[in-house]
């Protein structure tokens, strides 16, 4: 890939790519500032055409869309990038892959419309998580969901930059389930885990607001630290399923791709 060059001239965008990326192992605990800069150091070292804003200062075309909080895994980031110049697709993901640290990893690329086709936050309106509570027996797991479940209503609290807020954490669930093949922990203690399908509502419901909620209805206290990953991020369906936001992108380029 051709070598960055400084802003200079703002030239037009000619193409827009979306890049879908994972926050693994210890990266997880990478911020979402922090990640932005990692991110920006990385398409300069790939060599990325990227488009510059205009104005006194410059800054790259890069958006995002709902970055997971700091502290979780994630296999379902997104972002989009507008460049300057038309380049091949993969080309860009692995160079900005090899870019990145290990941990921060691209996994999927995809061009997206110059114009039309919405933003990328316009496909996403819920997530599904996948919650481990160490030393948690799944019995015990599957009573505080029934519980949680069956609350009209599950108040709790977060420390928020306007100070400490009380919202509803159940209403923001679309489902919460406790997995049957629970493997064993650490020296063979019990493990559940929690499959959970979270709609995007405001204030956000994260993973522990759903644990703080466990707390609340049915007293759940794992004795060691939950571990949450992000799976998936998307459209949700009436039948609970998440449509992937390169789905209608994907679709568009098979429309006019050629025929075999």
């Amino acid at each position: 890939m051709a070598k960055n060059q400084p802003p200079g001239g703002q030239a037009p965008i000619v193409q827009r790519v979306r890049l879908r990326y994972a926050k693994r192992g210890p990266l997880r605990f990478t911020s979402h500032r922090d990640f932005a800069r990692a991110f920006e150091r990385a398409i300069h070292r790939a060599g990325v055409p990227i488009a510059y804003s205009q104005g006194f200062s410059p800054h790259p075309k890069v958006s995002y869309a709902s970055a997971a909080p700091t502290g979780v895994a994630s296999e379902a980031e997104y972002l989009e990038i507008g460049l300057r110049e038309v380049v091949d697709v993969g080309l860009l993901a692995r160079a900005v892959d090899a870019a990145l640290s290990p941990g921060l990893d691209v996994v999927d690329a995809m061009e997206a419309p110059l114009a039309g086709g919405g933003s990328l936050a316009d496909r996403i309106d819920a997530g599904s998580w996948t919650i481990e509570l160490p030393g948690v027996p799944s019995a015990v797991a599957s009573a505080a969901v029934e519980a949680f479940l069956a609350a009209a209503e599950v108040p709790v609290e977060r420390m928020t930059k306007q100070g400490r807020r009380t919202f509803d954490a159940r209403v923001a669930v679309a489902s919460l389930a406790v997995r049957d093949d629970v493997p064993s922990g650490v020296d063979g203690a019990p493990c559940a885990i929690l499959d959970l399908v979270v709609r995007q509502v405001t204030p956000t419901v994260r993973p522990d607001d759903v644990l703080s909620g466990l707390r609340v209805v049915a007293g759940l206290e794992p004795p060691s630290p939950p571990r949450a990953t992000r799976l998936a991020q998307g459209l949700l369906t009436t039948e609970g399923e998440i449509v992937d936001p390169f789905a209608a992108d994907r679709a568009q380029e098979a429309i006019g791709a050629p025929s075999a």
